[in-house]
């Protein structure tokens, strides 16, 4: 049980990062916050089972179309929609969970309220201290270091990271220096929804898909984010790690453990708010964003 436990909670951990990780990317630098960051999530696996069940299309061709095509069905959301109304807070959560809601019943009308399934996309089992694990869940481990790392390198290492940064810190210098504040909104939302895309791919073929998916991993990265700091991606990595451990050990080893995996996870959410306020990671300087 130990090497189950293990597996599944750090692909489980790895799928919330990913989540965790875009929700905190465009708050840290846009004071967003976006509650339609799951409902990504679901379109993207949703495209998948679509292209991959229903229309027979291989896996590499249905993965990319469901990635890009999330990506600008994301886009035009925040183009349409949050960009407008960017400064207003309250607006916005409003706003992005009712887009959540309207996916929700958009897929509830076109698929019904059956759970789906997506075939494996690397069929076949490998055995690991003693335990076989599935080389689909080995796969979705690899995607999700690669991604982010790869993410840790465009923030770190490239002139987008630094512009990013520079505007997370301090939005009116950054545009005085030249920087494009709403293109790198723009794209950093872009590379939010990216995330999640990837995530919902990644999860496609080991979870069950049905219109609610969003709304769990929605309450889990809420409880991520508070517990590793709003606004700090290394804080998200690290809930996520932590609350992702918690919920497979509460899963696996407390009597109906599946009916109260979420009331865990957002008490110890309400306990780091009694005792630190802004998490782990989280700053007290708006310059220390990122």
């Amino acid at each position: 049980m130990f090497q189950t436990i293990l597996i599944n909670g750090i692909i489980t951990a790895g799928v919330y990062a990913l989540l965790a990780s875009g929700f905190s990317l465009i708050f840290g630098l846009a004071r967003i916050i976006n509650l339609a960051q799951t409902a990504f999530y679901m379109l993207a696996a949703y495209f998948t089972f679509t292209l991959m069940t229903l229309l027979g299309l291989s896996v590499p061709i249905s993965t990319i179309i469901s990635v890009v095509m999330t990506i600008l069905i994301g886009l035009a959301v925040y183009w349409l929609c949050i960009d407008r109304i960017r400064e207003h807070e309250t607006t916005v959560l409003l706003v992005t969970v009712a887009l959540a809601m309207v996916s929700q019943e958009c897929l509830f009308i076109t698929f019904g309220l059956y759970q789906r399934s997506v075939p494996a996309f690397v069929p076949g089992f490998w055995e690991v201290l003693g335990t076989r694990v599935s080389y689909q869940h080995l796969t979705a481990l690899g995607i999700v270091a690669i991604v982010l790392f790869g993410i840790w390198v465009l923030l770190y290492r490239t002139k987008l990271g630094v512009a990013t940064r520079a505007v997370a810190q301090d939005r009116e210098i950054a545009s005085l220096m030249g920087i494009n504040v709403k293109m790198i909104y723009l794209t950093a939302f872009g590379m939010a929804v990216a995330l999640a895309a990837i995530a919902g791919v990644v999860v496609a073929p080991i979870f069950s898909l049905d219109p609610f998916m969003w709304v769990h991993p929605l309450l889990m990265i809420c409880a991520i984010v508070v517990l590793g700091g709003l606004g700090s991606i290394k804080g998200s990595i690290l809930g996520a790690l932590i609350l992702g451990f918690v919920e497979t050990l509460v899963v696996f080893l407390v009597p109906m453990g599946s009916f109260i995996k979420t009331a865990v996870a957002l008490m110890i959410m309400i306990i780091m708010l009694l005792i630190r306020p802004e998490g782990l990671f989280g700053v007290i300087f708006e310059e220390e964003r990122l």
